[in-house]
C-alpha cells in the first residue's frame, strides 16, 4: 500500500502546527529544521509524509538480510529508497566512527551487533543515537530499548551436523572439545577478527566459575590452572587452540565445514544458531547443540540507532519503526528475515517460530555488555599468546 498523503487543510494542521515552530521568521512556511522537528509529535502519517519527501534512506547492517528488509520496506513504501550496505559489525563500528570523526557522509542507520564495543565507542561518543517507536515500546523490556533499541536476541553457539548425528549433539560438555577425539575438529571465526567471537571468548572467562564446575563434572577433578592463565574459561580457551582448533575469517567457512552434509566425522563450530535457516539451500544439515554444559556459548542484541546527523531523519526513524515489526504475533514482512529459529524477537507481544529452541533450552549465556566491555581488551590480548 502506498504511503503518499495529499493533504487537506484539516488534515495537515498538526503537522503545520510542529513544522511552523521549527522554521525561521524569514523563511517559507514549508522549511523545516531536522536537528529541532519534534518526531515524537508526529503521527506515523505524518512522518511517512515527511520521509517520502526525503526519497531515500541509508542503512549499514551486519547482516545481508539487509537486502530482504529493504524489498519489503520499498513495497511498503515505494517513494522511498533504502540504500543497504552489508557490513560486519567490526568493520561497521570503524567506518561509523572514522566517518564521525571526519564529518564526512555516513548512513542514516546502523543496524549492528557487539554491543560492548557499540556501547563504549559509539554511544557514548555520540556516533549513535537512540530511536525507539513509541508503537512497540510498552512491549520492550528496559533492557532493549537502551543504550539502543534491540529488534531481536541472535547468537554464537557451539552447532554440530545432524544428518551425521541424527541422535542429537555428540557433545554434551565444552570440555570434551580439549580431548584428542576433537582435535583439528572444531571450527570458530578468530575472535581477534570478530568482535561477537571475541564476546564470547570474553563470556567464557566471566563465567569462569561454570566452567571451572563443567571441567569437574567431566574429568573428575579440579582443575588447576597453568601458569599465566588467569581463569578456568581462558584455561578452556589455550587448551583448544592446543588441540588444533580452527581458526577462519568468516562465518560462512564455519558453517559449510560444520554443515555440509555427505560427511562421515564432520567437525563442531561455533556459529549463529539462525544460520540454519540456509540449510536447505546452502546444502547443509546445521543444528545447535542445545544444552550443553556449562553453556553452548552466548546470546546478545542485535541494535538499531540514528546516526548523529543522519541526512534523510524521519526516513531513518521509518526505517527503525519498519524494522520493529508490525503489530502481528509474527512482525509481518517487515520482521519476517528474522522470524526464524535462532532469533528471538525482543518484543514480548511477538511469539517465537514454533520450530525454535526456547532460550531456557537453549540454555546460552545472556551477555552483560558493559561488564563485557570492561574486560574483553584483557581477553584480546591473553588470545594473542596462545595463537
Amino acid at each position: 500500500m502506498q504511503h503518499r498523503i495529499r493533504w487537506a487543510a484539516v488534515a495537515a494542521a498538526p503537522l503545520a502546527l510542529v513544522l511552523a515552530s521549527c522554521a525561521a521568521p524569514a523563511e517559507s512556511e514549508e522549511t523545516v529544521d531536522a536537528a529541532s522537528m519534534n518526531y515524537a509529535a508526529l503521527s506515523h502519517e505524518e512522518l511517512v509524509e515527511l520521509a517520502t519527501e526525503e526519497g531515500e534512506v541509508s542503512v549499514y547492517a551486519f547482516t545481508s538480510r539487509i537486502a530482504t528488509v529493504e524489498e519489503a520496506f520499498e513495497a511498503e513504501y515505494p517513494g522511498i529508497d533504502v540504500i543497504a550496505t552489508d557490513i560486519s559489525s567490526t568493520e561497521q563500528i570503524q567506518r561509523l566512527a572514522s566517518e564521525h570523526a571526519a564529518g564526512s557522509a555516513t548512513a542514516d542507520v546502523a543496524y549492528v551487533s557487539d554491543a560492548p564495543v557499540v556501547i563504549t565507542e559509539l554511544v557514548e561518543e555520540g556516533v549513535l543515537l537512540p530511536y525507539v517507536p513509541e508503537r512497540v515500546a510498552g512491549s520492550l523490556a528496559d533492557e532493549y530499548q537502551t543504550p539502543l533499541v534491540a529488534n531481536r536476541l541472535s547468537t554464537k553457539v557451539l552447532m554440530y551436523n545432524e544428518e551425521a548425528h541424527p541422535d542429537g549433539s555428540p557433545v554434551d560438555n565444552l570440555w570434551q572439545l580439549t580431548e584428542a577425539a576433537w582435535a583439528g575438529k572444531v571450527v570458530l571465526v578468530d575472535p581477534n577478527v570478530r568482535g561477537d567471537y571475541l564476546d564470547l571468548a570474553t563470556e567464557l572467562s566471566l563465567q569462569s566459575d561454570a566452567m571451572a564446575e563443567a571441567y569437574e563434572a567431566h574429568f573428575g577433578e579440579a582443575i588447576v590452572l597453568e601458569d599465566g592463565v588467569p581463569d578456568a574459561g581462558l584455561q578452556f580457551l589455550k587448551d583448544l587452540y592446543a588441540n588444533d582448533a580452527i581458526l577462519t575469517d568468516d562465518t560462512d567457512n564455519v558453517n559449510a565445514a560444520v554443515g555440509a552434509t555427505g560427511q562421515d566425522a564432520p567437525p563442531v563450530g561455533f556459529t549463529s544458531y539462525s544460520d540454519r535457516r540456509d540449510n536447505e539451500d546452502e546444502g547443509w544439515a546445521l543444528q545447535v547443540a542445545a544444552g550443553v554444559a556449562p553453556s553452548p556459548g552466548i546470546v546478545f542484541p542485535a541494535m538499531l540507532g540514528l546516526t548523529a546527523e543522519p541526512a534523510n531523519p524521519a526516513a531513518a526513524r521509518l526505517l527503525i519503526d519498519f524494522m520493529m515489526g508490525d503489530d502481528s504475533e509474527t512482525g509481518g514482512a517487515a520482521f519476517e528475515p528474522f522470524y526464524v529459529a535462532g532469533d528471538y524477537p525482543t518484543r514480548s507481544d511477538v511469539v517465537a517460530p514454533a520450530d525454535a529452541v526456547s532460550l531456557d533450552e537453549l540454555s546460552a549465556w545472556i551477555i552483560d555488555p558493559q561488564r563485557t566491555a570492561e574486560v574483553r581488551g584483557d581477553v584480546a590480548d591473553f588470545l594473542l599468546t596462545i595463537q
